[in-house]
């Protein structure tokens, strides 16, 4: 118990620096930032102003939000103001509306895929991870959409995370908690007919997904390989047995799985150790723990600073690399499958899985 709570003080002290996400609504965006539509769904518990609580609840809340991305940044950077914010450096909400009902959702959604041209129509849903708020859930929905160049129609679901860094347990729950509402937020995408439904998730949203995608399997054996053409998981915080187990309940699976793994993963270390475990999904040290696994593994060891734990969305150099790869860009704007394989960097296969091992020195080389 004593080594438990020594690794909960010492990811209080990682993450515990930096200011919280905040929604900020602002009446117009600061000069040249960029503005990017996020449709959203929620099992928190509403607030005033188009905000939502910490707390559970079964209700399903539909979204729309504008925010506005700012020019006075990196890619990988999410600001958030200590005071008031500043448009010109912060990330900001220009504008959200909420739908009173699923088919208010669904039919605004396609009124906006509508809008990109055909073979573009890709919905792309975020899922977040541990310790995160409402807004800062938001915030990097659009900071994925803009850095990485996602043509199609971004997506959130915000599930009741505590937004503490002593909540692992409780969110561990609100995860399985929130497994219904992500099943039924689903069903109201699907049903905007997207061309293409791409879930990226991160962390301990990426147990959320792979619960969910699993209980419409059981549902409905086959659904989740028709209706979602892609998955990707970054750092997922997903014991690898029980990863293995959900694959083979979900049986016809996605397309193109791709899975972000990092040995630098701080977090990932601890709640392998509160666990008792030696790794994560998210920190496997080979790709032959997951060989039997039709899916393809970056490591993307190399990148990785600090915490770790988010360095395919935040480090400026990887995002640089993958948004020049074609491959990669054609899956986020239209969900098609294939696996990454022109990225630069030593590819390993192993029965059914295939590694890439990126890094700095390959990325650069391939500038």
């Amino acid at each position: 118990m004593l080594r438990q709570i020594v690794f909960l003080v010492c990811l209080c002290t990682l993450v515990g620096c930096a200011p919280r996400g905040v929604l900020n609504m602002v009446p117009t965006a600061g000069p040249d930032a960029v503005e990017h539509t996020i449709f959203v769904g929620t099992t928190r518990e509403p607030e005033p102003g188009a905000r939502f609580s910490n707390t559970r609840t079964e209700t399903l809340s539909f979204g729309e939000y504008v925010v506005a991305v700012p020019p006075d940044r990196g890619p990988g950077e999410i600001a958030y103001p200590r005071s008031l914010p500043d448009p010109a450096r912060d990330f900001v909400t220009t504008s959200a509306r909420s739908f009173e009902r699923a088919p208010d959702f669904t039919a605004a959604l396609a009124r906006e895929l509508a809008t990109r041209p055909r073979g573009r129509r890709a919905a792309i849903v975020f899922v977040h991870g541990f310790n995160t708020n409402f807004a800062e859930g938001l915030y990097r929905s659009a900071q994925l959409a803009h850095d990485f160049g996602i043509e199609g129609v971004t997506l959130h679901y915000s599930w009741p995370s505590a937004a503490s860094p002593l909540g692992y347990a409780h969110d561990r729950d609100s995860s399985l908690f929130a497994r219904t509402g992500f099943d039924r937020f689903l069903d109201a995408v699907i049903a905007s007919n997207p061309d293409e439904l791409l879930i990226l998730a991160h962390s301990m949203g990426a147990l959320l997904t792979m619960e969910t995608l699993r209980q419409m399997a059981l549902a409905t054996p086959g659904r989740v390989g028709r209706e979602v053409d892609g998955l990707v998981l970054l750092s997922p915080d997903i014991d690898v047995d029980v990863f293995r187990a959900q694959v083979h309940d979900i049986g016809h699976m996605p397309e193109s799985v791709v899975v972000f793994t990092s040995q630098r993963d701080r977090a990932l270390l601890l709640s392998a150790r509160l666990s008792g475990q030696r790794d994560r999904l998210g920190n496997i040290e080979s790709v032959e723990e997951v060989a039997d696994l039709k899916i393809t593994v970056l490591d993307v060891t190399g990148f990785s600073r600090g915490l770790g734990h988010f360095t395919a969305g935040s480090s400026p150099d990887l995002i640089r690399l993958l948004r020049n790869v074609d491959n990669l860009q054609r899956s986020l704007n239209t969900g098609a499958p294939g696996r990454p394989g022109l990225l630069p960097g030593t590819a390993i296969t192993v029965q059914n899985a295939t590694a890439v091992i990126l890094s700095p020195l390959t990325a650069l080389a391939a500038q």
